[in-house]
């Protein structure tokens, strides 16, 4: 979908979604194709090696996940409301700094779209990568959102 017709993706999760507020998450890339969301370096949001804290690196990651699903479904919330289903992050590195998070959608928008159109409720994978400045991948989430129908 075009998201030329929509208010910023960045904007409308800062607006309705607090913790990405509360964390400052700047919204770097908002498409159907990809979203990149990021994590200013903080020491309020500091674990104890001076870090990002996890649940700020996991919230990153599901904020990019869920700009994502904006970005290609966001055409479809009159008929359907996505909601994430179930998530899974694995840590790879220490993480210092800021930190990026990039998502790409494991399904094709129109595959999803046809068991939508069919009824159904579709679930599908958003794959998240999270990385420093450096370029070092520190973590790797896997976030499954499903659209339900209204009604």
């Amino acid at each position: 979908m075009s998201t030329d017709s929509l208010p910023s993706i960045g904007q409308m999760m800062a607006d309705t979604v607090p913790m990405a507020r509360t964390l400052g998450l700047e919204f770097i890339e908002t498409g159907a194709e990809r979203a990149v969301v990021a994590l200013p370096d903080q020491s309020a949001y500091h674990n104890h090696v001076g870090g990002p804290h996890a649940g700020a690196m996991f919230t990153l990651a599901e904020s990019a996940s869920g700009a994502i699903v904006l970005a290609a479904f966001g055409d479809q919330l009159q008929r359907a409301v996505p909601l994430a289903v179930r998530a899974e992050i694995g840590y790879k590195k220490l993480a210092m700094g800021r930190v990026t998070a990039t998502a790409v959608l494991g399904r094709p928008v129109a595959d999803v779209l046809a068991e939508l159109d069919a009824g159904e409720r579709p679930e599908f994978p958003v794959e998240v990568e999270i990385a420093r400045e450096d370029g070092a991948v520190t973590g790797e989430m896997t976030i499954v959102w499903t659209l339900r129908p209204h009604g």
